[in-house]
C-alpha cells in the first residue's frame, strides 16, 4: 500500500461547511437507528433516509456513486447485515431478532462531504455478536487516537490491526479508510492493518474517514453478483465502524459524532 499520496489540508471555511455536513449524517444516522427493529425492511430504512436528506436540503453522497466501473449506487444507505461487511443494497430483507446491521451513510453540503458508518443490534443478539460491536467500535477509537499532529498515516490502521486481533478477529484489507472533504474520497488510502511509522506526518486541517471492518472469521472477501455487496467467503459475522474526523492542534476532532451517537 502506498501512502505517498498528497493529503488536502482544509480552510477555517471549508472546515465549516464539513462540519455541517458531518451533523446531518450523525443526526441521520441517528433517526435511522431508532427506526431499525424486527420486521423492518432494508428498504424502508433507506427511504426514511431519502425523506431525511430531502427535508434538510443536503445531498446524497451515495445515491448514484459509481467509481472505477461500477454500475451506479441505487441507495442513499449501505445497509449490511451479518455476513454482509459493506456496500448491501436495500430491499425488502426484513430485519430479524439475533441481526446485526451495518449501516454506511454520507451527504454533502456546499460540495463537502461527511461520512460515518454504525453497526447495531436488532433486538437481542449472541455475546458473541456483542462483543465483536465492542471490539470493532473501540477499534475505530484506538485508530482515531492516532491522528495528531506528528504522527504518520500508518499508524492508524497499526492501531486498528491491534485492537483486532487483540480480540481474536481479523481486519478486512480490501477495503480502506480514505481522505474526505471535497470528494467523498481523497488521498490518502488508509488500510486498517500494517506497520506503523509509515507515510505521510499528519497535520491540522487533513481531514480522514477512519472505518474498520472486523470479522470474527477470516478475512477474506466475496462481491455478489449485485457487483457491491461484500460479504466474508466464510459467511462469519462483521461489523464496520466509521466516522469522519479532523486532525487538530490539540488532536482528534471527530466530526460525525452528536450527542447520543456512536
Amino acid at each position: 500500500m502506498s501512502y505517498g499520496e498528497r493529503i488536502p489540508v482544509k480552510s477555517r471555511r471549508e472546515l465549516e461547511v464539513m462540519r455541517v455536513a458531518a451533523r446531518h449524517v450523525a443526526e441521520i444516522l441517528m433517526e435511522l437507528r431508532a427506526l431499525a427493529a424486527p420486521g423492518v425492511t432494508t428498504g424502508e430504512l433507506d427511504a426514511a433516509a431519502m425523506e431525511s436528506i430531502r427535508r434538510r436540503g443536503v445531498k446524497s453522497s451515495f445515491k448514484g456513486y459509481g467509481p472505477h466501473g461500477l454500475p451506479a449506487y441505487p441507495a442513499a444507505v449501505c445497509i449490511s447485515v451479518n455476513e454482509e461487511i459493506v456496500h448491501g443494497i436495500p430491499g425488502g430483507r426484513e430485519l430479524k431478532d439475533g441481526d446485526l446491521l451495518s449501516m454506511d451513510f454520507g451527504v454533502h453540503v456546499d460540495g463537502f462531504h461527511g461520512d460515518s458508518a454504525v453497526t447495531v443490534p436488532i433486538g437481542t443478539v449472541s455475546g458473541e455478536a456483542r462483543a465483536l460491536l465492542d471490539a470493532t467500535r473501540d477499534s475505530l477509537y484506538r485508530g482515531i487516537d492516532q491522528m495528531v499532529p506528528g504522527n504518520r498515516v500508518s499508524d492508524i490502521g497499526h492501531a486498528v490491526q491491534q485492537r483486532a486481533e487483540e480480540a481474536g478477529y481479523s481486519v478486512v484489507k480490501e477495503f480502506v479508510g480514505h481522505g474526505i472533504g471535497r470528494s467523498l474520497h481523497e488521498s490518502p488510502q488508509i488500510p486498517n492493518y500494517g506497520p506503523p511509522g509509515r507515510g505521510a506526518r499528519m497535520r491540522p486541517g487533513m481531514t480522514f474517514a477512519i472505518e474498520p471492518m472486523v470479522c470474527i472469521g477470516e478475512s477474506d472477501v466475496e462481491i455478489l453478483d449485485d457487483d457491491w455487496t461484500a460479504v466474508t467467503a466464510d459467511r462469519s459475522l462483521s461489523a464496520h465502524f466509521e466516522h469522519t474526523v479532523l486532525v487538530t492542534e490539540n488532536g482528534p476532532e471527530i466530526l460525525t459524532k452528536v450527542d447520543g451517537s456512536h
